[in-house]
This record gives C-alpha cells, structure tokens and sequence, in this order.
C-alpha cells in the first residue's frame, strides 16, 4: 500500500510491548539456552508483511525455488497485521523461521534476543548499502540481511511547473532555492508543496540540518538541539507562510493523493509513489528529483526491512540459505520488477537503474540517507513527535524537541 511507511502507534506499540514484557518476565529470548538444530529437510515457515498479491506471488515463486533446489519446503504466509502477529509469534514458542522485520521494530526484537544474528557470516555482507547495514546492526553485529529500501525524493508535477512559468533551472537543490521557487508557484496561485506531517517526512529536514533524534548507536537522545531546532523553524515557515500543507489540509489521506489530484506542484514521497499515481492517477506526468540539500548537506530518509530469523528457529542453517537465495542480484532484481523496490545490494545497482532510469534519484539517496530510529521502546515517543509535528504550524518548535527530548531520554533508560 502506498501509505505503508506512515507508522501509526495502534496495535504496533501493542505488540512490541507485549514481547519486551514476556522477555522481561523470562520468555528465554536471551536466557542462554539454546536452540536445536533440526537435522533433515527443513519445512520453513516464512511470514510477510506483503504491499500486496504482486509481491506475495513473487516471494512464493522464489520460495518454491528454493525449496526445489536444496529439498526442503517453504511456506509463505502474507500477514493480515505483520508487526502484531510477529510480536505474538516471537512472545511464543513456535514463530516463524524467517520473517520481514522492519527498520522501525529491529530494536525492539533485537533487544530482547528474539533475533538470530547472523547477518555477518553471510559471503555478500559487506555489499549491502552502509545506511542499510547500520539498520540492522545493534552492539556492532549485523543481525539480518536488508531485504530491498526505499528512499525520499521530491516529485514535481510537469503541468503545473509549466503553467506557473517555471522551468527545469527552478528545480531546487538547496532550501534557499526551494525557498525561491514555492514563492513563484504560490504567486501563480498554485499549492508549491505537499507533505506529510510525521516524523517519516518531516525527518529529512532535520538530517538535511545535521541533526537527528537519537545518536548514530541509538542510546543517546540528540532532538533537543539547536540544528533540529533551525529545521523545524524552517518547515514551520513553510506552513505558515502557504509555501507547504500537510495532506488533510488538500482533503488528501496521504501526500501521494494530494499531488495525484493535482492540489500541489510537488512532494516529498518514496519510490512507492510511482505504482500508486499510475494506479490512481496516470495521467498525471511529472519528474523525480533529489530532496533539496539542507545548510548541512543532502540527506533523505530510507525504509527497509530485512530478512529476520527466529532465534528460536529449529532450522537456523536452512533458514541462512534461504536467506542467501532471496538477496542474490538476481533475485534482488526480479523482486524490484515484480513490485517496484530497490535492491539492497550495491552489486545490483547498475541492472536497477537500467531497468528505471526515471528512479535514479531513490536510489541515489542510499548514499545520504538516515534510516528509522535505531532504538527500542521508542513507539510512544514517536507517536507523540508525529502528534506534535502535525501541530507545527500553531506550535513551539523548541517546546516540542524539549519534549521528544525528555521523553527519548526516558525511554533509552538516560
């Protein structure tokens, strides 16, 4: 779905809860016991959170491979809430062997020793992208092989770039031109910008200014400073001075729609953006650029999931080899054909962007982008980040990062 990398704090914060408290109560996540290792064919069971049947039937076709090639079995399972059946999965006995984990929940699992780390002994690590790796590492072991990513970028809508007069030299690269050209669309009556109002937009502003809301291990709150300070005052005079609106302002759901109906000339979404327009608004032409280049350089945000295993697993040894099946460059490649993300691997990046020259941008920002918070227990501090943000245009930028401060803080344990 389009919308998938807007996280909301509902049955997510619910289940992640549920498994830090059955750890904490001595569920033998990390009690030192360790697991058997079946002997044999193996009889994988693998659940997904899938964007929908395109991705379920290519991680099925991959899966049967697989199995026919090294004589075990595998069964796919595309969840109806992934992030609360893997949490009840893994608070159990029997989760499943291999699973998606998002960036935004690594911590959380990891933290309670739910995960298997066994990302570093795989022969292709070091080829992953380092924003991705740096996801999926905790206490400096790679726990899990990024599965794809996704980045930011901004998209402009040709028409109305024409209508207002403008051309190809105002596509901005820096928050100053940005800036510049809002105020020439807005002077053409025409909304210069759409986006959406969490943290998972938001956010880039703050890297692109040299801050970020935890320290780059993830056990240090950094939101109360003086650059995310200087970002949020940016974004805030977007919004107050009519150069930016958040979707509900458009009456859009989500800044995709907003910008499908032609309510603005541009936005800030991923690369997910492409099968949606073309789903619900192909006719609407318009480019993929870089995020402008903030006062501390360029900077956008990644979403990736990684191929987890069960530290409870029975089968750890077939479960690495399935693993190692779906992140071949091959493989990597198909999946980006038969549901449009983008290959984790650096090796695959020349066949990607052959395939979708018109994606450069996305992947482009695997070099300068920030992932999700690297840190467990933060689902309710975010959650009220994402609140006060969508308040920004009335709010106090300092009272808001003083609060996500002292929220962070407590919940790091500082």
């Amino acid at each position: 779905m389009a919308r998938r990398f807007l996280r909301r704090a509902t049955v997510a914060g619910i289940a992640a809860t549920a498994l830090l408290s059955s750890a904490a109560c001595g569920s033998g996540f990390d009690d030192g016991a360790e697991t058997s290792q079946s002997s044999g064919p193996a009889a994988l069971q693998i659940l997904i959170g899938s964007s929908g049947e395109a991705e379920t039937t290519a991680v099925q076709q991959a899966a049967a491979s697989w199995a026919s090639a090294s004589g075990n079995t595998a069964t796919v399972t595309p969840a109806q809430d992934l992030v609360q059946q893997l949490g009840q999965a893994l608070a159990g006995d029997t989760p499943p062997d291999v699973f998606y984990v998002d960036a935004g929940r690594f911590a959380d699992y990891a933290s309670v020793g739910a995960l298997e780390p066994y990302g570093d002994k795989l022969a292709d690590a070091g080829d992953f992208y380092p924003s991705l790796r740096t996801a999926f590492t905790r206490d400096g072991k790679l726990y899990c092989a990024p599965k794809d990513f996704s980045t930011l970028a901004l998209q402009v809508n040709t028409e109305l770039w024409a209508k207002a007069g403008l051309t190809d030299a105002d596509i901005p690269t820096t928050w100053d031109q940005f800036t510049a050209t809002a105020r020439k669309l807005k002077a053409k009556g025409v909304t210069p910008l759409v986006v959406g109002d969490t943290r998972d937009r938001i956010g880039a502003f703050l890297k692109q200014n040299g801050g970020w809301i935890t320290s780059p291990d993830g056990k240090q709150a950094t939101a109360d400073t003086p650059e995310n300070l200087q970002a949020l005052q940016y974004v805030k005079s977007l919004l107050t001075e009519g150069l930016a609106r958040y979707p509900k302002q458009l009456d859009a759901g989500w800044a995709g729609e907003a910008f499908g109906k032609g309510s603005a000339a541009m936005t800030i979404e991923g690369n997910w953006i492409k099968g949606a327009l073309q789903n619900d608004f192909p006719n609407v032409k318009y480019t993929v650029h870089p995020l402008p280049a903030g006062p501390k350089g360029q900077a956008t945000l990644s979403f990736t999931n990684c191929w987890g295993i069960a530290a409870k697993s029975k089968y750890k040894e077939q479960a690495v080899t399935f693993v190692e099946a779906m992140i071949t460059v091959e493989q990597q490649v198909s999946f980006a054909k038969a549901f449009g993300v983008m290959p984790s691997r650096q090796a695959a990046r020349d066949q990607y962007t052959q395939a979708f020259p018109a994606d450069k941008a996305f992947i482009d920002g695997a070099g300068y982008a920030q992932g999700p918070v690297n840190a467990p227990k933060m689902d309710s501090v975010l959650a009220d980040f994402d609140t006060g943000l969508q308040g920004l245009d009335r709010g106090d930028p300092k009272a808001l990062l003083e609060r996500v401060q002292k929220n962070t803080q407590a919940a790091l344990g500082g």
